[in-house]
């Protein structure tokens, strides 16, 4: 059986730079305020007409130029987002055509697992080539999460930013995927959450009730839990130990919560790849946006072990264990 390994990153974030100063001018907060207890500094926020699938086109070039691969090449696309375009088509098939992939032999969809989004979507498409069903990838977490948000509320406003990150799998007999590891817990949803959507009369909501609620301390409580025991549960199917890692690529949701995770992995900040305070919490697009950007700048070395993990809300969380191959 083949392994499934990446072959090409690419990361896209939106123009528009919103520091905290600037939130600051329009809400109750400041830049210490925020980055005392978050980490971040700034975020990204796509333009007006800037939708989910064009953010997702630009990472998805750059990923298939790193890889070498032309879009027709492309046998199954998985792209991860809270935040589609459309109720239909998915953003998968809006991507599709965008690229010029052509007809493809093989599906392309969307998964919707917040946060945690793209290491569900990696791990579908690492299930797909490990069993034949296809022979090259396209993975996409991709994000205006933006539009979702109460730009009135300084508890969740602050956190999140827009952008997409693309990855490019092959299937190889080299290893690359160790293992995934996938986990939910729907009894937590109102935690966090968006309470309406297109079933429950969204047409008819007026006023914040569409945009993410969320009870900060119990989902920072739960993150730092779930992530730490599926990090326990990646080494434990490897049977490696925390030494065995080289580099985390954690879900950029909070620094805390990053810190709190390489505790208890007993990992140096150092070796913990870190975007939060420029991107802020892209959801689906975090973690391969934060590898994309230690693989470009030569941090990440041939044959070093990377555990990827997330959460988001569902709740949802997973991680992925890979040894990089490119270099």
């Amino acid at each position: 059986m083949p392994y499934s390994r990446i072959v090409g990153t690419g990361g896209y974030l939106p123009e528009r730079i919103v520091t905290n100063e600037e939130l600051s001018r329009s809400l109750d907060t400041s830049d210490a305020w925020i980055t005392e207890r978050t980490g971040i500094r700034q975020r990204h926020l796509a333009a007006d007409g800037e939708c989910t699938v064009d953010l997702a086109e630009v990472a998805s070039r750059r990923a298939l130029e790193m890889a070498g691969v032309d879009p027709g090449q492309i046998d199954l696309i998985v792209v991860a987002t809270t935040t589609p375009d459309r109720v239909f088509p998915s953003t998968a098939c809006l991507l599709q055509a965008r690229l010029g992939a052509g007809r493809l032999n093989g599906p392309a969809f969307d998964v919707q697992a917040v946060c945690t989004g793209f290491v569900y979507a990696l791990s579908v498409a690492d299930q797909y080539l490990r069993q034949g069903g296809a022979r090259t990838a396209l993975v996409v977490g991709a994000e205006t999460f933006s539009r979702i948000l109460d730009w009135t509320d300084r508890d969740t406003c602050v956190l999140f930013g827009d952008g997409a990150g693309a990855v490019v799998l092959r299937a190889d007999q080299a290893p690359g995927i160790r293992s995934t590891h996938l986990h939910a817990d729907g009894t937590q949803a109102q935690l966090l959450h968006v309470p309406h959507g297109v079933s429950d009369r969204l047409q008819d909501v007026v006023g914040g009730t569409a945009y993410v609620q969320m009870a900060g301390r119990e989902v920072f409580r739960h993150a730092v839990a779930r992530m730490g025991e599926v990090v326990e549960e990646a080494l434990a199917a490897n049977g490696l130990s925390r030494s065995d890692i080289d580099w985390l690529v954690p879900h950029q949701a909070n620094i805390r919560i990053i810190a709190a995770t390489a505790r208890k992995l007993g990992m140096p900040m150092e070796r913990v790849v870190q975007t939060v305070a420029g991107h802020g919490n892209t959801s689906a697009a975090s973690v391969p946006l934060a590898l994309d950007v230690a693989v470009r700048d030569g941090r990440i070395k041939r044959g070093e072990r990377l555990l990827l993990e997330a959460f988001g809300g569902g709740f949802t969380w997973g991680a992925a264990l890979l040894e990089w191959q490119e270099g």
